[in-house]
């Protein structure tokens, strides 16, 4: 299935355009992606390792992200992409938005969202060619995978957004 997004200028305003996934996009283009993770009642967040397939396969990353399609805010953005990853609906009334920033070397606006709630890890559905696996983790053996170089880049600060939210 071919992606369209919404394209924005680097302060959130819809220009009026949509782009095709994988097209290179202007210079000043953005679109918008989004990072979801669920930490549950132990204070363990929720990983989602990734399809070897994709770019950074086999790293693991948060519980779901990808970017949001044309005509989504990103909230709804958040939800189809955790639906569609790993099974899980969310409701949307406990989404916390724990940052938004613009990163201009990847010419998106990253939306990341919190969530807290229970999920068993037997009931996850997890979509064959995007997630591999997924764990709980405690905020020490996130760190650590970090360390190990195993976390995606671009997702390993949550411990810190999420304490200093």
């Amino acid at each position: 299935m071919q992606e369209h997004w919404d394209l924005y200028d680097e302060n959130r305003n819809k220009i009026g355009k949509t782009h095709l996934r994988g097209e290179p996009l202007e210079k000043g283009e953005f679109h918008i992606v989004v990072n979801v993770w669920i930490i549950n009642s132990k204070n363990e967040v929720l990983l989602a390792q990734r399809h070897p397939d994709k770019w950074l396969g086999g790293m693991w990353e948060c519980s779901a992200s990808g970017g949001v399609l044309a005509g989504e805010d990103s909230l709804q953005g958040a939800l189809r992409e955790t639906k569609e990853e790993i099974g899980v609906t969310l409701p949307p009334s406990d989404a916390i938005l724990i940052q938004s920033i613009v990163r201009k070397d990847r010419d998106d606006i990253r939306d990341t969202f919190l969530f807290k709630m229970d999920v068993c890890i037997d009931d996850l559905i997890l979509h064959p060619y995007e997630v591999v696996s997924a764990k709980w983790v405690t905020e020490k053996e996130y760190n650590h995978m970090c360390n190990e170089g195993i976390v995606t880049p671009p997702t390993t600060d949550f411990w810190e957004l999420y304490t200093h939210r």
